[in-house]
């Protein structure tokens, strides 16, 4: 009983062989220029802390009066993972962390929906809270960090000077904080 013999077949269809050849090599180079160049490629980070200062509250108060409330409306958020918070004498920490499916093109109007939320209930809270204040911009990568400094100028003249250079900076290409 004989096999199949592969090397058998490619010799009597040398043509075919070479076609295969010639179009997985077509393929490779075709996606070998289309791969993604970026140093640091984008990224979207799916976590944001709302933080929330009452003075002098003690830990229990802060919980029932403003950490249980903001955790009850942002139960309402779209593509919502988890919700957890650390309360404290006079301060809240509240991490909320959307799902990883969640498109990236849909965070940014998700936090929009979230401080308007927070906004809304603001002034249900207790008197004298301060905040809630929110970061969603702490997952920005900085490439480069520049100091200047100058002998014989004003801060004033140094300001203006940074200035220019920062509206500089912003005019190129791929620059999205200066």
């Amino acid at each position: 009983m004989k096999g199949f013999n592969v090397s058998e077949w490619a010799l009597e269809h040398q043509s075919l062989v070479l076609f295969f050849m010639l179009a997985l090599f077509a393929a490779g180079l075709f996606s070998y220029f289309r791969l993604g160049q970026a140093e640091d490629p984008e990224f979207t980070f799916k976590i944001m802390v709302i933080r929330a200062v009452w003075p002098g509250a003690s830990p229990a108060k802060m919980e029932q009066q403003v950490t249980e409330r903001l955790e009850k409306k942002l139960q309402e958020t779209p593509y919502l993972d988890n919700v957890r918070s650390f309360t404290k004498s006079g301060e809240t920490t509240i991490f909320l962390a959307l799902k990883d499916m969640t498109p990236p093109k849909e965070v940014a109007g998700v936090w929009y929906q979230v401080r308007k939320k927070i906004g809304d209930m603001r002034y249900t809270l207790p008197e004298g809270t301060l905040g809630p204040f929110f970061n969603d911009e702490f997952g920005d990568v900085f490439g480069n960090i520049y100091a200047f400094t100058a002998d014989g100028f004003s801060y004033a003249e140094l300001k203006d000077h940074f200035e220019e250079v920062r509206k500089e900076i912003l005019r190129v290409p791929a620059v999205a904080k200066a």
